[in-house]
């Protein structure tokens, strides 16, 4: 494995990284489309940049790069105000205006220099180590290893000093006024860091993996925590982990970097999506059966306690006819009441046991008052559910 090799690995990693601590607060506050307005408006900045100093190299391009994002998102916040459009629609208006003027300005004015639509789309992580910081006649490596490491820095040590400000102004904007704590500022500050962010990783992965590496990792991270540190710990793995193998499925495939490491966000966040514990769609699949099924528990000993003189009512090939169940959903039903001695079986009959009239007279209760105390004291008592 050569130099380049593990130049290209490390600043994947290292953009990877810078790009998911914003995604988890951009994926928290419902916002994850502004990463894509911004990765694509920014070319106009770029463009516009490039024009006043004739340099690539200029920060200025960047900064007018991060001016044109947080622009952006000034613009989209002015349209929602006006409570004519929702916030996509008005995404939806804004960065299409401005990168399409960037397009236009770099087809009409810029067809000599270095800076086509094509790469600050894809982006090529391949041609980013030749790309050197050159200093005092010394080389000191990939000048976006550079960027992006000083942004990463920026990110962290922004985090460890504000985290407890940007969460309680992510998940309670309004306890965070009523404390002092201006939720205003750390939205335009959030929105500023994911603008710079963006930009320093533009040159080098180009605005697609830039929006995949910002929210895929996070919503991954999303489906298997609840927890704020935990979150963004996982978001950042994945997408070190997506990014690292990534390149070597583009290696092993003679393919696209930056769209081979898209591809394996893409299945990390897929398997994730169906198999996580809590959120994943198997377990909420199986969940949802679990619930109907406790519904239909409920009905079935309530109908029994209704009925507890009624014979025919008390067969079990009445329930069939009562609840239009088929058989064998009749007979689960029947089978996880027996299994938690709710019920019991007087030969063809079936009635209620002391355990079972209980919980219809404390349910029936519940029904009546609509109490949480109540729901809460018959699910840890009653709710066993072995079946």
């Amino acid at each position: 494995m050569g130099d380049a090799q593990i130049e290209i690995q490390i600043i994947a990693a290292v953009v990877a990284a810078a790009c998911a601590i914003p995604g988890v607060f951009l994926v928290l506050r419902k916002m994850a489309l502004i990463s894509d307005a911004i990765s694509h408006s920014i070319l106009l900045g770029i463009v516009v940049g490039f024009f006043i100093t004739n340099d690539l190299n200029s920060p200025w391009l960047i900064l007018l790069a991060a001016v044109t994002g947080v622009l952006t998102i000034v613009m989209v916040e002015m349209i929602q105000r006006t409570k004519l459009v929702k916030e996509d629609t008005a995404i939806g208006l804004v960065f299409p205006l401005l990168f399409s003027i960037g397009v236009i300005l770099i087809s009409k004015n810029a067809n000599d220099i270095h800076l086509d639509v094509d790469s600050v789309l894809i982006g090529e992580l391949a041609f980013a180590p030749f790309d050197r910081f050159i200093f005092d006649g010394m080389d000191l490596g990939p000048k976006s290893l550079w960027i992006m490491g000083t942004i990463l820095i920026i990110s962290v040590a922004s985090l460890l000093l504000f985290f407890k400000e940007l969460k309680v102004t992510t998940f309670d904007p309004g306890l965070a006024a009523s404390i002092g704590i201006s939720p205003l500022i750390f939205h335009y500050g959030l929105m500023s860091v994911s603008s710079v962010t963006i930009v320093g990783a533009f040159d080098a992965v180009g605005a697609i993996l830039v929006v995949a590496l910002m929210i895929a990792p996070a919503a991954t991270a999303y489906l298997l925590t609840t927890n704020l540190k935990k979150m963004i710990g996982l978001a950042v793995l994945f997408g070190v982990t997506s990014a690292i193998s990534g390149y070597w499925l583009a290696h092993y495939l003679d393919a696209s970097i930056s769209g081979s490491m898209t591809t394996m966000l893409g299945v990390i966040f897929l398997i994730t999506y169906l198999f996580a514990s809590d959120k994943g769609l198997i377990a909420s699949i199986y969940r949802h059966k679990k619930q109907k099924i406790e519904v239909s528990l409920i009905i079935f000993l309530l109908h029994l306690n209704n009925h507890r003189d009624e014979i025919e009512a008390r067969q079990f090939i009445h329930l069939q006819e009562h609840f239009n169940w088929t058989k064998k959903y009749a007979e689960s039903v029947v089978d996880l009441a027996d299994k938690n001695n709710m019920i019991q079986f007087e030969g063809d009959l079936i009635a209620l046991t002391e355990k079972g009239e209980n919980f219809t007279d404390l349910t029936l209760k519940y029904i009546l008052t609509n109490k949480d105390d109540e729901i809460e004291h018959l699910k840890r008592d009653f709710f066993l559910f072995r079946g």
